[in-house]
């Protein structure tokens, strides 16, 4: 089979504006950047108040085998299109961090993609770049603050806010700037984080507009004063040009898939180490164009969809309607045990073994009270003896499950899901968050650790007791920094490990974005390349981009 990126660039795009107008939007409604992408002007309060049924995908634990759910969101789209539906999906906007390390794009894949994806892949319409700067310009006027003889009594050593890049850059996790010459600035530490983790990114897309994007920055803490009192960016007295440079990045991307089914990419936070969803702005948008909004959550759903579930829907107010997980045969042996290598084989024992996993991620979404189903992501390999066994298997747990082949024939190999999907729809949702958010931060926490991941208990360090004794008080949401590799906070444990604990080291408080980050494990927000990173491969020859995937 064709190459991702050979796939997309034989493919013949509709200019935008006729995808616009698939969903009632006109010319006049979108700022074009260039044929095939536009910004859109439109916002949810210009409609009435019926919303399209809501449909969360989410998957598995991730592996080096593959799970597809990004695939699986654009094929479900397409396949919905197919059998007629009104429908629009909503994405994130990839990170370059992975584009040029290891992971890859967010455009998905084979026959199931979102056009234009090198633009997507790359600089976009330019929203990681207006959340960089963004994000920056805080950090040059609190230093530049501290030069100009710090009238708002500043401890350089309690400076909470970091500077950010939208690249793996380990080498930038911890620096010391303003060294050498007084006029180079205040000698303190500082670090980095990667784009998508900021507090910028999780504003912008739980912001409602751009007057509430406003609201939420002036309340991000930067740093305390040497008596402990909170600065914040108000204070910094530069939230109007917070918000012109946010201009045009708070506007929804509108794109379109291989079969030319809309797609709107906006906001792009990773699930790891922030809250893992597309804008507010954008899904909520969709739900008044379209009949059927497909949407995803990042990585398994113990992290992107419990966020989703957690603190977008109820920041949001959004009610979903069906949630689907994705699974492939593949990485369920390699949660088995099976190394990469050995996964073309059939191995019904290491099926067997690694199916738990998915066993968890089935028993952690019906407590959400929404109607389920699995997807299984079709790979060549699958044989159909294990085709078999996971169907009866999951079956046997009193769920639906569909084979999912958009990978292999796009909306055609999707339409048996679509139809799940919209059976799955007719029926009544009881969505509730999974905790309390008056609870006490312990309990929060360790329903989330309990429910959700399957842990014994939660283990805490000084330092998050301390946090934890500091912010009892605060009514918000719980985002958790965990590993996505494993239900516990050890990458290395696959499967449906038990008798574990989670491990908190650190919490923070994002004020703008209105939740509590909880750091377990050794998670890291900045991540490092590998050490055969994509940026080695990726070339352009002849003005034709090659091996971007």
């Amino acid at each position: 089979m064709k190459k991702d990126i050979e796939i997309a660039q034989e493919n013949e795009m509709l200019p935008i504006i006729e995808v616009a107008k698939k969903l009632g939007i006109s010319e006049s409604d979108i700022d074009l950047y260039g044929k095939y992408k536009a910004k859109v002007n439109l916002k949810a309060e210009d409609f009435d108040d019926k919303d399209g049924k809501l449909i969360l995908v989410t998957a598995i634990n991730p592996t080096a085998a593959g799970e597809g759910k990004s695939t699986v969101t654009i094929g479900l789209a397409d396949g919905l299109s197919k059998i007629d539906k009104r429908v629009c999906a909503c994405l994130r906007e990839p990170s370059m961090g992975p584009v040029f390390g290891r992971k890859g794009g967010a455009t998905g894949g084979g026959y199931a993609q979102v056009m234009p994806m090198e633009d997507i892949n790359l600089h976009f319409t330019g929203d990681m770049h207006a959340i960089s700067a963004c994000n920056n310009l805080i950090s040059a006027v609190l230093d530049n603050s501290l030069y100009q003889g710090n009238p708002l009594n500043i401890d350089p050593e309690k400076v909470v806010w970091s500077r950010c890049l939208d690249l793996n850059d380990r080498s930038l996790r911890e620096i010391t700037i303003g060294q050498g010459k007084k006029i180079n600035g205040v000698e303190r530490k500082d670090h980095f984080c990667i784009t998508v983790a900021t507090e910028i990114m999780a504003i912008l897309c739980l912001s409602k507009d751009l007057e509430d994007f406003r609201k939420r920055v002036e309340r991000c803490i930067v740093a305390y004063t040497y008596e402990g009192k909170e600065v914040t960016v108000k204070d910094l007295d530069i939230a109007g040009s917070l918000c012109t440079l946010m201009k045009d990045a708070i506007k929804p991307n509108l794109v379109q898939t291989l079969e030319h089914t809309p797609v709107l990419v906006h906001g792009g936070p990773f699930a790891n180490i922030a809250h893992g969803c597309n804008s507010l702005i954008a899904t909520r948008l969709a739900q008044k164009l379209a009949d059927y909004v497909v949407t995803e959550a990042g990585f398994g759903s113990d992290l992107g969809a419990e966020k989703f579930l957690d603190i977008k829907s109820r920041i949001g107010g959004l009610t979903p309607d069906a949630i689907v997980i994705v699974a492939t045969i593949r990485a369920l042996k390699y949660n088995g045990g099976l190394k990469e290598d050995e996964l073309q084989t059939e191995d019904l024992e290491a099926l067997a073994q690694g199916i738990g996993n998915l066993d968890k991620h089935i028993d952690s979404m019906s407590k959400f009270g929404v109607p389920i189903c699995v997807a299984i992501n079709h790979f060549e390999s699958d044989t159909q003896k294990e085709i078999d066994y996971l169907a009866d298997h999951v079956r046997s747990q009193g769920v639906d499950v569909v084979f999912a082949d958009g990978y292999m024939r796009g909306g055609e190999g999707m339409i048996e899901l679509a139809q799940e999907v919209v059976k799955l729809c007719k029926k009544e949702t009881h969505y509730h968050p999974i905790y309390d958010i008056d609870a006490p931060i312990k309990e929060r926490i360790e329903t989330i650790a309990r429910e959700i991941y399957g842990a014994r208990g939660v283990v805490y360090s000084e330092e998050a007791e301390r946090k934890i004794a500091m912010y009892e008080d605060l009514a918000l949401p719980i985002c958790m920094a965990k590993t996505p590799n494993s239900l516990t906070d050890d990458p290395k444990i696959l499967g449906r490990p038990t008798d574990f604990d989670i491990h908190v080291r650190d919490i923070s408080l994002s004020a703008g974005a209105g939740f509590l980050v909880i750091y377990t494990g050794n998670i890291l927000t900045m991540p490092g390349l590998p050490a055969h990173p994509n940026a080695i491969d990726i070339d352009i020859i002849d003005d034709k981009i090659i091996g971007l995937f």
